[in-house]
């Protein structure tokens, strides 16, 4: 390990000594563990990290003045939908997405590494409960997906297949996530097939330039954002992990959104039908204001343009058909081949931008008393997965219905819309929905059937709860079996168990 000498020379290089004010009177221990910190921290990087951090944030958020010229829909041609296309050319992808999954070829990321700050927990998003019937976590439920997935590829084309899990972590998720897969028992997955790895991490820092020491022998450090996927990707031989075991196509998405179908054959055979290497599903704004970003295309490039970066007038335009001309929301929710992925980390992964995430970051004072600021202080610089859309060289967007597959985790309960009441009713309705498509039939206490129409999104409760198990139905299918013509007291938990019993 570098002496403390070396650090500090090191320090001063980069403008950044005062990391180190507090050194002296540490103890051991922690002066050896802030030490190790600062060892791997380029000198030269660290300075043009802070600066460009400084620089970043000085300038006020506002659309480019001659964004709106520039911008276009994605053309036609481009995008897919998963509910306004013919039965037929749907079962094609669908059988298409099976195939390449029976082959071996499909593997599922999982972007696990932020913190849930804004849902107000101190462990990863992952194992989070929303107040589901069954307790089922986030990652239970994405690892029950996968086992089915499987499962329905394996019985299609009579083989046994494997879709593998990579989960990428960050210094604050990695240790959490890992003891948890382990005493689930990797929720009955091989863990050979559960790959976690670590994205990087990168100093916050105040307006004014400094890195943040939050504590006397701890650096304010933050992971570097979904985009960070490349450069982790790289650090740990990820993709060449994925060429031995011959996947060739690759479904991202994020821990939060409860809906998420993972390694979904339909999205899948869309875009390798469609030649795709690289793909986003989308779902329709909700209204103009919607925070969301809009994938759309600048200068005849297809990208994700953020929200805060539209004009109002912009995002208002309506199409000849009277819908939002800009109305492909981004989910984060994507289709990558392993080529395309691998051409990323080799050429473009040095030309993404940082964007500016202002937080509020603990730190310490200059008497070296903790403090948790009210207001936001620090900057913390991110790249977005999403951001190498514009090196695709045959990008396609697949538009997919809210209530079906859209249903984000990122807020506490006290927030309006995306907290944990939201993600559980979007769950129970899309079930309850299914099970009546099933031919289910609901009763109340007093034995009177419950109405048979659909809440629609967003409308609260389902007048009945069901709760359909990924192992028993990965997306409404094979239901008939176990519900059709039968009558039901909510709630209904249909498990692997029940869905025997009703078999037999």
């Amino acid at each position: 390990m570098a002496s403390e000498l070396d650090v500090r020379a090191r320090l001063q290089r980069a403008g950044q000594e005062h990391l180190l004010r507090f050194c002296a009177e540490l103890a051991p221990g922690p002066r050896a563990a802030l030490l190790a910190q600062l060892e791997p921290l380029e000198p030269e990087a660290l300075r043009e990290h802070c600066r460009r951090a400084a620089a970043a944030c000085a300038r006020p958020p506002a659309p480019a003045p001659d964004l709106a010229a520039r911008l276009r829909p994605l053309p036609p041609e481009r995008v897919g939908s998963a509910s306004g296309v013919a039965p037929q050319t749907r079962r094609l992808w669908e059988e298409e997405g099976f195939h390449q999954i029976a082959l071996n070829k499909v593997a599922v990321l999982l972007l696990a590494g932020g913190q849930g700050t804004r849902l107000g927990v101190t462990y990863p998003k992952g194992m989070y409960q929303v107040g589901l019937p069954s307790q089922k976590t986030l990652y239970q439920l994405q690892a029950e997906r996968i086992r089915r997935v499987e499962q329905l590829a394996g019985e299609r084309y009579g083989t046994r297949c494997t879709v593998p899990w990579y989960i990428m972590t960050s210094e604050f998720t990695l240790g959490p996530t890992a003891k948890f897969f382990k005493e689930h028992d990797f929720f009955h997955l091989d863990p050979n097939n559960v790959v976690m790895f670590e994205q990087r991490m990168l100093p916050a820092v105040t307006f004014d330039g400094r890195a943040i020491l939050e504590r006397k022998d701890k650096v304010a450090m933050a992971p570097d954002g979904n985009g960070g996927l490349y450069c982790a990707l790289a650090d740990h031989q990820v993709l060449e992990d994925m060429e031995r075991r011959g996947v060739e196509f690759v479904h991202v998405y994020c821990v939060d959104n409860i809906l998420v179908r993972l390694a979904d054959p339909v999205f899948i055979g869309f875009c390798v039908l469609r030649g795709a290497d690289c793909g986003a599903k989308v779902v329709e704004k909700a209204s103009p204001e919607e925070p969301v970003g809009v994938v759309c295309q600048v200068d005849g490039v297809p990208q994700v343009v953020e929200y805060s970066e539209i004009s109002p007038q912009t995002a208002r335009l309506r199409a000849p058909g009277g819908g939002l001309l800009y109305n492909a929301g981004n989910i984060c929710n994507h289709f990558f081949t392993r080529d395309f992925l691998q051409m990323v980390t080799r050429e473009f992964e040095p030309l993404l931008k940082p964007h500016v995430a202002v937080k509020k970051v603990p730190y310490v004072d200059e008497e070296g008393n903790p403090v948790k600021p009210l207001e936001p202080n620090g900057i913390k610089m991110e790249k977005f997965v999403f951001d190498v859309l514009p090196f695709a060289k045959n990008f396609v967007a697949f538009q997919v219905l809210r209530g079906e597959e859209f249903s984000p985790l990122k807020n506490a309960d006290s927030a309006e819309r995306d907290n944990p009441s939201t993600a559980r009713r979007a769950l129970l309705a899309q079930h309850h929905q299914w099970a009546l498509q099933a031919g289910a039939h609901f009763l109340d206490a007093h034995g009177a059937r419950l109405p048979e129409q659909p809440s629609p999104p967003g409308s609260g409760e389902p007048p009945a709860i069901c709760e359909i198990s990924p192992l028993v139905s990965y997306s409404g299918e094979g239901l008939e079996v176990y519900l059709q013509g039968r009558e039901f007291e909510s709630p209904l938990i249909l498990d692997v168990d029940m869905a025997r019993t009703l078999q037999a």
